[in-house]
């Protein structure tokens, strides 16, 4: 998520309380249908953010450690190797529960998962002059920027060289630089999932958090095609966009099925069906395309005013499919049938 998208997750904690004693008071629906889809996500989540957890200290432990030269993709290419399939699998369990983390802890998603172009503009002077030592930009796309430094696409490095405090991506060269990776940037990282881990365990799950938050999420997806275009996307270095869209997708059908026996209990099983079936499209729709990036944006791309070549195009026929899967407001797709399921169970829409 960016800066924008992350408005509706600033909810304090006493208004998440407030929905969840609102949602009792609303519905009459049975008590068991809500506590085993409540009961079911939460084991989900806690399962994810255990791998999480494992994956952060995996990633720090892999660092090598400190000399004069710093570490590099050549001389040290087993430890990169290693850290980078160490964030695949962090990336992975992350967007699982992208979703619910954003409502329950969100300045945790920020420091987590924050875009680099949003970190400087909230930073003072917009700028972070240390990319290693874990103040400033943090989070799994920092230490992603890091990882990949030698193979950022080109129309990333374009975006980026345009932002006020722009610093080049770079391996450690030094010896203080390498020990900042590993004990600044790395234990942030550690540290916050961590403490999700630690917050998250005693909380009394609600179903906004459980199950609109896991809506809009993915209400966002087409915007992380968007990003594409201009070189802004979530995992834009590593270029795995494609990868956390597929995963985010099947945090949010466990979610569903973990809530869909309470919806049929309700007399909508038609409903639950269309949902099956549109996620079913959207996962055959991804797997439709090789490899784990978005695909290329065509030449020229205007979002506006695309030419009908372009809307043909591999990029052109994802971002349409994506874009009414992820509109409320089209009829059929995915979203607006998911609020349609929560609107019948009464749960409030997040504000």
């Amino acid at each position: 998520m960016n800066a924008s998208s992350r408005t509706f997750t600033r909810l304090p904690h006493a208004l998440l309380a407030a929905a969840a004693l609102a949602t009792a008071c609303a519905t009459d629906a049975p008590v068991e249908p809500q506590q085993a889809a409540l009961s079911a996500v939460k084991n989900d989540i806690t399962a994810d953010l255990a791998v999480l957890a494992s994956a952060a200290r995996a990633i720090q432990a892999a660092a090598p450690a400190a000399d004069a030269d710093g570490w590099n993709n050549t001389r040290d290419a087993a430890a990169v190797q290693t850290m980078r399939a160490e964030w695949r699998r962090a990336r992975a369990a992350y967007e699982h529960i992208e979703g619910a983390i954003a409502v329950l802890f969100a300045g945790l998603d920020v420091s987590t998962d924050e875009r680099y172009d949003a970190f400087l503009a909230e930073l003072p002077g917009r700028r972070d002059d240390n990319l290693f030592d874990g103040t400033g930009v943090t989070g799994m796309h920092a230490i992603e920027r890091i990882l990949w430094a030698d193979a950022h696409p080109q129309r990333v490095v374009t975006f980026e060289r345009a932002l006020p405090g722009y610093a080049a991506a770079a391996f450690p060269a030094n010896a203080t630089q390498a020990r900042d990776f590993r004990e600044g940037l790395c234990a942030r990282l550690v540290s916050d999932v961590t403490q999700m881990q630690r917050d998250f365990g005693p909380l009394a799950l609600d179903p906004a958090a459980a199950f609109r938050g896991v809506i809009g999420s993915m209400e966002e997806q087409v915007e992380k095609i968007n990003k594409a275009a201009g070189g802004e996307e979530e995992s834009r270095y590593a270029q795995v966009t494609l990868y956390d869209l597929r995963n985010n997708l099947e945090g949010a059908r466990r979610s569903w099925m973990a809530f869909r026996p309470w919806v049929v209990s309700r007399g909508g099983t038609a409903l639950a069906g269309t949902i099956d079936a549109r996620f079913v499209a959207m996962a055959d729709r991804y797997a439709m395309i090789q490899g784990d990036a978005i695909p290329a944006v065509p030449e020229g791309w205007n979002p506006d005013m695309p030419t009908a070549e372009q809307r043909m195009s591999p990029f052109g026929q994802l971002r349409t499919f994506v874009l009414e899967e992820s509109d409320d407001a089209h009829e059929g797709g995915l979203v607006q049938q998911m609020n349609l399921a929560a609107d019948m169970l009464a749960i409030p829409r997040l504000p």
